[in-house]
């Protein structure tokens, strides 16, 4: 941060505030972050769809799975058919890029429109609202300050990591509990 600084002629935290850590404490947590990110590209109008959108971790996804396979570098989706998997994302990647998908398509402002009711099914099963899916999705990082999950996760988390208050609860309640 010290020869960050003195390069650009700077004072402060080498992130400053712009950039912060999140604790994801379950899987509406950590799906609505991952397609935050992966739809950053066609929010900011550098893609027109979520494959199009260099650098991302969807596109790496498709790629693979167009293959058949999933990506080495990423946590893989273990969808119910692999219980006995340690480590996974418990989510099929065909309903990921459905939810994804179709957020996209809703968020594009030449192209309004509702979620379909497979994606509502898919966030039914998160128990997410389609009016929280689209908040999470577009306003992530200003919900939430610190870790992310359900308000009784946010609890659970708060305990164990010994802070007198959880913080995001009004947030988790609103949205994460919403469905």
């Amino acid at each position: 941060a010290r020869q960050a600084n003195k390069e650009d002629k700077c004072t402060g935290h080498f992130w400053e505030g712009r950039f912060k850590s999140q604790a994801l404490l379950d899987d509406a947590a950590l799906l609505s972050c991952m397609a935050y990110v992966d739809l950053n590209p066609v929010r900011a109008g550098i893609a027109p769809t979520p494959e199009q959108s260099s650098f991302t971790s969807i596109q790496l996804r498709i790629k693979a799975a167009i293959k058949g396979e999933q990506p080495k570098a990423l946590l893989p989706f273990t969808d119910n058919e692999h219980q006995d998997k340690t480590a996974g994302i418990s989510f099929s990647l065909q309903d990921y890029l459905t939810l994804v998908d179709e957020t996209g398509r809703v968020m594009r402002e030449d192209k309004r429109g509702a979620i379909n009711a497979k994606t509502a099914d898919i966030l039914s099963r998160l128990h997410i609202s389609d009016e929280s899916w689209l908040k999470l999705t577009t306003n992530f990082e200003g919900m939430f300050t610190g870790a992310v999950g359900t308000a009784e996760h946010l609890c659970e988390f708060t305990e164990q990591v010994g802070l007198k208050r959880a913080h995001g609860i009004a947030n988790a309640q609103a949205c994460l509990n919403s469905a």
